[in-house]
């Protein structure tokens, strides 16, 4: 069976600094017509940050969103442009914690909202960590902490940690090492 959805046409109805909004006309795999309404976001980057005591890097920050503190693992979103994940997550890491690792490697991608957004967010194990001082960008109010792995597994089994992508990461990291 023929699943796919052909676009028609595009319209941008918002260009923002961190999205856009587009309206498309499409055709069905049936043929009928149908709108999709699609935000367009240039990717982002979560880093698992693992401490040789088995503890993870956390940033508590608000997101405005929701209204609240959320506990999550470093992250950011990537320069338009197409900037390379890695170096995003490297980035990320040191800005919003201090760290840098001497070991990299990839948990895969994630798509958190695929009804509506074409966001896609690549997520990292970072070890072997040395720390220095965090340089968060102006607008970045974060409050560090490290959480052994096992209690981060609890709490996002408890729903303590709520963000999406914060929630995959811990869980495959808990399945890989």
């Amino acid at each position: 069976m023929n699943l796919h959805e052909k676009t028609v046409s595009q319209d941008v109805r918002f260009r923002g600094h961190v999205i856009n909004l587009r309206v498309d006309d499409i055709l069905l795999p049936n043929g009928n017509p149908a709108t999709r309404e699609v935000v367009e976001h240039p990717g982002g980057v979560c880093v698992a940050a693992l401490t040789d005591e088995r503890e993870l890097l956390f940033v508590r920050q608000f997101r405005y969103p929701y209204g609240e503190v959320l506990l999550e693992l470093p992250a950011g979103k990537l320069d338009r442009g197409g900037e390379d994940p890695l170096e995003a997550g490297k980035r990320e890491l040191r800005e919003e914690t201090g760290a840098v690792a001497n070991r990299y490697r990839s948990l895969g991608k994630l798509y958190p909202s695929p009804g509506y957004c074409d966001e896609i967010i690549h997520l990292y194990l970072a070890e072997d960590l040395s720390f220095g001082e965090s340089d968060p960008d102006e607008d970045e109010f974060l409050e560090c902490e490290r959480i052994p792995l096992d209690r981060a597994v609890e709490m996002v089994l408890q729903n303590e940690i709520t963000d999406a992508k914060t929630q995959v990461a811990i869980l495959k990291v808990a399945a890989l090492v």
